[in-house]
């Protein structure tokens, strides 16, 4: 599982939520380890078991009544109950005044404390949906990742192979470029990893011959996109002679490859002069749409084929 420190959530989503860092200073280090965001309203009472560790949690207008309609010592009570646990963090939503004797808890404790006008409710999921990204599994794979017919097609191959120069007659016809050369993958769900470009290559293609391309620039915003689940693997295959010859056109077996542990659809193309890969890589991923609706070519092929032969020996 990844981490995150306060700081840097902070960092990234102060200015969407209109937060404020008003107490707890010294708590930026603390880290973040599960993407659950969550209001701690029976740890106020004394229900300890209720606040987890090393997560979010966010007081609302339920919270802050409660705390408005205890007498003092109560109040001293309740926020001791709340700081008992090792929180990351605590965020006062809804734009609600914060008690002198929460912010110097929060002090006491070294726990980061945020102020927001936002609604609880909307604060709590943009923040889950960041964290849930922010923590997720993540692993860095080499090579071409692109939006193809709707699809999130990751390019491998060997240096060398024609990736880049496939990805952009790809760009040309009208698809997508994620990301060159390295790819972030995360995993955002249990049966689904999304990818994204790092910050330093976005928007870049490297072409031997040409140099680093804006593709932004050259052919618009709508020729780029900054993430995208993936859906299937190309490979880029030079096969000997031998191979393709011993090669069962009816019996291609479906490959799979295994991604942060979701098993991913792998399509291997062989590279030949003459061949032209960016009709082969569209018209690969077209069949694999018709495969998931239950449509197989050569399913149908060989079962006219054995009609036909059936046919014939009736015949005879």
């Amino acid at each position: 599982m990844a981490q995150i420190n306060v700081a840097e959530l902070f960092k990234q989503t102060r200015r969407k939520l209109k937060m404020n860092w008003v107490a707890g200073l010294n708590g930026g280090s603390n880290t973040l380890t599960s993407e659950t965001v969550t209001k701690p309203s029976l740890a106020l009472i004394g229900h300890l078991n209720f606040v987890h560790p090393n997560r979010v949690q966010v007081l609302g207008c339920a919270e802050m009544d409660y705390l408005r309609s205890l007498q003092a010592d109560e109040v001293t009570l309740a926020i001791k109950n709340l700081f008992s646990t090792d929180l990351a963090v605590v965020i006062v939503a809804n734009g609600e005044s914060v008690p002198e004797s929460l912010l110097n808890a929060a002090n006491h404790h070294n726990t980061p404390l945020f102020t927001s006008p936002l609604r609880s409710p909307a604060l709590m999921d943009v923040l889950n949906h960041f964290l849930s990204h922010a923590v997720a599994e993540s692993l860095s794979l080499h090579g071409v990742f692109m939006e193809v017919q709707g699809f999130g097609a990751l390019i491998k191959g060997e240096a060398a192979i024609g990736k880049s120069e496939l990805a952009l007659e790809l760009i040309s016809r009208g698809h997508r470029l994620i990301a060159d050369d390295v790819v972030d993958f995360s995993r955002i769900s249990p049966e689904r990893v999304e990818g994204r470009c790092p910050t330093l290559l976005q928007d870049f293609l490297e072409v031997r011959g040409l140099g680093i391309l804006n593709i932004r620039a050259l052919f618009g915003d709508n020729s780029v996109k900054p993430t995208k689940p993936l859906d299937l693997i190309i490979q880029l295959e030079i096969p000997d002679r031998q191979a393709l010859q011993q090669l069962d056109r009816l019996n291609i077996k479906t490959q799979h490859e295994e991604v942060l542990g979701v098993k991913i659809p792998k399509i291997t193309i062989p590279i030949a002069a003459g061949r032209n890969i960016a009709v082969l890589v569209e018209v690969a991923i077209r069949n694999h749409m018709l495969l998931l609706r239950g449509v197989n070519a050569t399913k149908q092929f060989m079962q006219r084929q054995q009609r036909e032969m059936k046919k014939s020996l009736d015949t005879e």
